[in-house]
């Protein structure tokens, strides 16, 4: 996250504008893959911010073999979330307004390997059977993922 790391330096923990993808994963079993996050301690999508001179689905790919250790063989568009639901603040006090672009990926390779660093753990979740502790921004992607899918998103 060089450029976000980077504009911080400037305006400190001020709302900024992130935007960024990511990518549900889900295997034959239609589980979705959750990543158990260390910076708030809640369960989350696999992605992350983009960087100067990447595409929407660069980044995904991106994070999804950083976080993962997967790689996509390809990457299906769900929507772009933007506005007051992603407004989010970091445990840490950095403010952002997140953009994100939702990817959908059935078909990867690679073995499962979390990020050390953002993560304690990654794990398949029935779409009728997520966790409580969903990370906030990821929250109105999962449930709209959900319906789109003909499921009730208030098992979760």
């Amino acid at each position: 996250m060089g450029y976000i790391k980077d504009l911080r330096k400037v305006v400190g923990t001020r709302p900024l504008i992130m935007c960024g993808a990511c990518v549900l994963v889900i295997n034959s079993r239609n589980q979705v893959l959750l990543q158990l996050r260390i910076d708030n301690g809640c369960w989350g999508l696999i992605g992350g911010s983009m960087e100067l001179g990447e595409t929407l689905e660069q980044v995904a790919h991106r994070e999804l073999f950083e976080e993962t250790g997967l790689k996509a063989k390809s990457l299906q568009l769900i929507n772009t979330y933007s506005g007051q639901d992603f407004y989010y603040q970091y445990p840490h006090g950095d403010e952002v307004y997140i953009v994100v672009t939702a990817f959908e990926c059935k078909e990867y390779s690679g073995l499962l390997v979390h990020d050390q660093n953002e993560a304690t753990m990654l794990q398949f979740f029935s779409l009728n059977d997520l966790p409580k502790n969903i990370s906030p921004p990821d929250r109105p992607i999962l449930e709209d993922y959900i319906i789109s899918n003909g499921k009730n998103p208030s098992n979760y």
